[in-house]
């Protein structure tokens, strides 16, 4: 154990402890995915392990709001790519497959995305983050939701729907995988028809209407 803590440099505030800690985590994901622990993140710091859960009360907290930390880069460098795109079919294409063309850069928004990992740590991440991150990635769009007569929670149902289709790509790309202009294509047909055609079928009344 080092006789000072944070390798004699210790923060000046609990923001500054929080972020010097996600940055050692988020450069632990990295290097190892999920499989990392409080210890690594804490030998790396120059503190102890209770110095971590301080602000963090387990690996599984500190996995989670890394992952949300990195997301919202993420979610950022996707906007910055879609900027002006206001037609929902082509936002929608487009944003499926850039996430899809990224993820394999980026653990950290894979630990978020990937379903199905036998990882007890990334259960919780693929869950009710994973939605949060689909919804926050459709706000981020230059289409005007409302403007087209979305509600709120129709745009909740279409993020699930691109995160699930996400997530199948993840699973099986395909034989042989699309990529590039092909994938496009394939998400403007198929994926796109659902952009429409799932918003217009809600519209509709029911037939004991």
């Amino acid at each position: 154990m080092r006789t000072h803590g944070w390798a004699g440099s210790a923060p000046a505030t609990d923001e500054e402890a929080i972020a010097r800690i996600l940055a050692a985590a988020g450069k632990a994901i990295d290097e190892r995915g999920a499989d990392f622990s409080i210890a690594d993140v804490a030998r790396t710091l120059g503190v102890t392990r209770q110095t971590v859960y301080r602000y963090f009360p387990s690996t599984d907290a500190l996995l989670v709001e890394s992952a949300v930390h990195a997301a919202s880069d993420f979610l950022d460098r996707v906007a910055a790519h879609l900027q002006g795109v206001t037609d929902p079919v082509e936002a929608a294409a487009e944003g499926i497959a850039i996430a899809l063309e990224w993820l394999p850069e980026d653990k950290h928004i894979g630990l978020l995305i990937a379903p199905g990992r036998a990882d007890a740590h990334t259960e919780s991440v693929t869950s009710d983050v994973a939605v949060d991150f689909a919804r926050a990635l459709l706000r981020k769009f230059d289409v005007d939701w409302a403007g087209l007569g979305y509600t709120d929670a129709e745009l909740d149902e279409l993020a699930e729907h691109l995160l699930r289709i996400i997530q199948s790509f993840v699973i099986d790309p395909g034989r042989p995988p699309r990529t590039g202009e092909a994938l496009r294509s394939y998400l403007r047909r198929w994926v796109g028809s659902a952009v429409v055609s799932g918003h217009l079928a809600s519209a509709r009344p029911s037939a004991g209407n």
